[in-house]
């Protein structure tokens, strides 16, 4: 079993670079997932040293609400405002891409999406509902000269072009925009900055397009369950390093990220050799390859919206 703890030390161990200038490159078409969450978590460690003091509070509020079984008292709706940054028509997304991306966060986040049922028997078991939902509170649209933005946040600041977050203490902000770099989207952990909380996905990849579409393979919403998965205190599944550790007892080891849509069992070299859980939503598969949580990361979810937890102002009506 996986201990969830984390120290001070382990935490800045977490991240691996990623040079700024990747993200003011553009790409007619990704083929390998790249979300850049730990990356931008470094540097925000990097500005500001209390911030790791902070992060290790809530992994001990985690831990501890974890061990003692304290749960969520009641279902958590929470209301989500889209900031759209468009110099093209195509980066203007209709409402209706919008909403498709609303629905794929509550079909994935409460166990109602199609490919649920094709969790293996050997997951069966840990497969959960997180029980979270999501509705569409209001969308902002600016225009801009801007190609691309990067990951330094720009896109969250009016003052350097972008939207300033609304409310975000109670308010879940998306930012869709073109990012660059290869990069799909991004999400702040929980204790960073209330000036720049949220996430951010790149307008090809949020909500579902066709399987023609240049979003291939990454057209079917999944990009953001990823990410609201982080915005919710979930690591990625092999912990940004060899066999690394995601803080979720019930996850196996996985030796790196996977990519593509491995064929099942795909087996681990790390100890004990485990199947790893290639269709976990913070796997890199494609979309079509992700289609789970478990139990160990709806718990950790649950333990951020307690009394005491960093997202709790989102669980008051």
């Amino acid at each position: 079993m996986k201990k969830i703890c984390l120290s001070l030390a382990v935490l800045s161990m977490l991240f691996s670079c990623q040079e700024d200038e990747k993200a003011n490159q553009s790409e007619a078409r990704i083929t390998k997932r790249n979300c850049v969450s730990y990356e931008v978590l470094e540097r925000q460690l990097q500005e500001n040293p209390e911030l790791a003091i902070k992060m290790n509070q809530i992994e001990s509020f985690t831990e501890n609400a974890i061990a003692n079984g304290r749960l969520v008292n009641g279902k958590i709706v929470i209301p989500v405002v889209v900031n759209v940054l468009y110099k093209t028509a195509a980066e203007n997304i209709s409402l209706a891409q919008i909403q498709s991306q609303i629905d794929v966060l509550n079909a994935d986040f409460n166990a109602q999406n199609a490919d649920y049922n094709q969790v293996p028997t050997l997951f069966s078991g840990v497969k959960a509902n997180v029980g979270i939902s999501f509705e569409l509170d209001q969308v902002i649209r600016k225009s801009t000269t801007k190609t691309s933005w990067g990951t330094r946040d720009a896109m969250k600041k009016a003052k350097q072009g972008g939207i300033d977050p609304t409310s975000p203490s109670t308010k879940l902000n998306l930012w869709v925009c073109t990012i660059g770099g290869g990069i799909l989207g991004y999400a702040q952990f929980p204790g960073g900055s209330a000036a720049t909380d949220g996430v951010v996905i790149d307008s090809r990849y949020f909500g579902v397009y066709s399987n023609s579409s240049p979003s291939y393979p990454y057209n079917l919403g999944r990009t953001a369950t990823h990410e609201v998965g982080h915005w919710m205190n979930l690591r990625h599944i092999w912990g940004d390093t060899t066999c690394g550790n995601d803080f979720v007892a019930d996850t196996p080891l996985h030796n790196t990220a996977n990519y593509g849509v491995p064929t099942y069992p795909h087996y681990s070299t790390c100890s004990g050799t485990p199947v790893e859980m290639t269709m976990n939503y913070m796997d890199y598969t494609d979309d079509r390859g992700m289609y789970m949580f478990t139990a160990g990361q709806k718990a950790r979810m649950d333990a951020i919206f307690l009394s005491g937890g960093p997202r709790f102002s989102f669980a008051q009506p």
